[in-house]
């Protein structure tokens, strides 16, 4: 038969557990301030008359809500960066697709080129934010990371979007390198007065889901439309989310180079609160200071 202590103790960690959850879910949706003012966005230009064109007005809107969140001191002039800098890569990779007929943006507006309006970047430069504040608010450090190694691999994995038009599509096996490479690498996060822990790969999977998600929802408000959405809108591919799990690393990878300059990259297994017990031990065996990072 069941103590009471044990009764109160089990509850106890339920309501732990759901306060956690929720302290957790509450960071993740601050941490997603600049995609959900993107989408708010995409949302009111869709259902509300502008006097200039859509997608020029949705280039206006980011541009301010760049400036906006460095001015207040959300993101640093090198995060602005480094989120500009996936702006570019996205850039490129939209104006190839949208060539080839991947998808396509409907709609004229001042700021299209080759079919692509330029705020199409920043759809991935809120990719960059959201790790940028993630980072900020969750006090993000990795063990166990291979800088030199995880960089190659993810720009072989932006090289296949290309490539695989003409060349045999290697996304499996890059996904199974990066796999890989990543088989020893934690990232470490605080979550009320606990830190946890969970492997860097598993986070890639989570981060490519939700921009599923989202994506299924942008394809909805019109920002942009694969063959299929033309005459009706439907659900986007499932193969595209792990697409994005894979675009996902060279974001982090960009990310991570600044966190690395910022002395903010590595986990030094000091905090004693780590819920996992081999937690400290992993972290210090894979730390720069115990290892050669390749």
């Amino acid at each position: 038969m069941t103590s009471c202590r044990e009764l109160i103790s089990h509850r106890s960690r339920l309501v732990f557990g759901c306060s956690q959850f929720l302290r957790f879910g509450r960071t993740q949706l601050v941490s997603c301030l600049f995609p959900a003012a993107l989408f708010a966005g995409l949302a009111i230009s869709k259902y509300i008359d502008l006097p200039i064109a859509r997608y020029d007005a949705l280039l206006g809107f980011c541009l301010l809500l760049t400036l906006g969140c460095w001015l207040a001191g959300l993101e640093t002039w090198r995060e602005i960066a480094v989120i500009f800098g996936f702006h570019l890569i996205g850039l490129g990779l939209e104006l190839f697709k949208v060539q080839i007929g991947s998808w396509q943006y409907p709609g004229d507006a001042v700021t299209k080129f080759a079919g692509v309006p330029l705020f199409a970047g920043f759809m991935y430069a809120a990719v960059g934010s959201y790790i940028c504040q993630a980072w900020r608010r969750f006090d993000l450090r990795v063990s166990g990371y291979r800088p030199v190694l995880t960089t190659v691999l993810a720009v072989l994995i932006y090289g296949n979007f290309f490539t695989h038009h003409w060349l045999p599509d290697l996304r499996i096996p890059i996904a199974l390198g990066l796999l890989l490479v990543l088989r020893r690498t934690w990232v470490f996060y605080t979550v009320g007065t606990r830190r946890y822990r969970m492997p860097l790969a598993l986070s890639f999977a989570l981060i490519g889901f939700f921009l599923w998600i989202a994506e299924n929802f942008g394809t909805f408000l019109d920002a942009w439309n694969y063959p299929d959405q033309v005459s009706v809108w439907r659900l986007v591919h499932p193969a595209k989310f792990g697409a994005w799990a894979l675009l996902v690393s060279m974001s982090f990878v960009l990310v991570a180079s600044v966190k690395s300059l910022e002395g903010r990259l590595y986990h030094r297994g000091t905090p004693a609160s780590v819920v996992t017990p081999k937690a400290t031990e992993i972290s210090l065996q894979h730390s720069p200071a115990n290892q050669v990072q390749m």
